[in-house]
């Protein structure tokens, strides 16, 4: 897969280390707000990588001052409900939802309203000191429409995430982590170092075991707990025929590193 260079492009894809593909917004006089030109560029990126085998994590940023603003009211503030409907933001969410390679979200600055909804479909969510988290929609007479009052639920309890949502506030990234927002806090001057060195460390894990472990993990939220466990014990077992599975374990024993394959 070729590396886009084309600053005229909403969406910059490199990769900065071995199976690892940096998707950075590029909409930056917009706050990288969430115009459909933006969400069709960002949803082909993510099915490109999907199929690709030589990438095995995938890094998502805006710049060092934002994240990601929300939805671009400019597009959408005169539309009615059927227009809203035709602009098919549903498939653009199901698209990264569905993806099944490792996803972490490096969040610098804002990330608000779809933004921060965008950074809810990460893995793991890596925060830069400066950064902010919020779902103001209710600000400006709407709600949230890609998955914050489903997701923040489950991930923060219902009185944390309805106080968010219904107040329309945003917060800080210390009191992300601690509510279970985000997965950690570093400097903001380290924060792509970081994030390349931990996408860098997951890449390096066997491959379908990573994607099982999504599939399992994302399954199993909305299931009975039975029904979880039984997904995980189904897939662990599975796990037992592939060469990644002999190979880790022969390394382990033979106290060396593993030559991961993906098979």
């Amino acid at each position: 897969m070729n590396q886009s260079k084309d600053d005229a492009s909403l969406v910059l894809l490199d990769f900065p280390a071995d199976g690892v593909a940096r998707i950075t917004l590029n909409r930056p006089a917009a706050r990288n707000a969430l115009n459909s030109a933006l969400r069709r560029e960002l949803k082909n990126t993510f099915h490109a990588l999907k199929k690709e085998d030589s990438v095995k994590a995938v890094v998502l940023r805006g710049n060092q001052t934002c994240f990601a603003a929300g939805a671009d009211l400019k597009e959408v503030a005169q539309l009615g409900s059927l227009a809203v409907s035709r602009l098919s933001v549903l498939e653009f969410w199901k698209v990264i939802a569905s993806f099944n390679k490792p996803l972490i979200a490096a969040v610098a600055g804002s990330a608000l309203g779809g933004g921060c909804e965008l950074a809810q479909h990460a893995d793991i969510i890596i925060a830069g000191r400066n950064a902010r988290f919020g779902q103001p929609e209710v600000n400006v007479g709407i709600m949230p429409g890609g998955g914050a009052t489903q997701r923040l639920v489950r991930a923060l309890g219902y009185w944390r995430a309805m106080h968010l949502i219904l107040t329309g506030e945003s917060i800080g990234a210390d009191e992300a982590v601690a509510l279970g927002l985000a997965s950690k806090v570093v400097d903001d001057d380290t924060l792509d170092e970081h994030v390349i060195e931990l996408a860098r460390h997951i890449a390096s894990r066997p491959p379908i075991a990573l994607r099982y472990i999504k599939e399992v993990t994302q399954a199993g939220a909305d299931v009975a707990l039975a029904t979880g466990l039984q997904l995980e014990r189904r897939a662990f077992e599975q796990l037992f025929d592939t060469a990644d599975q002999k190979e880790g374990m022969r390394a382990f024993i033979e106290r060396r590193k593993p030559n991961f394959i993906g098979r």
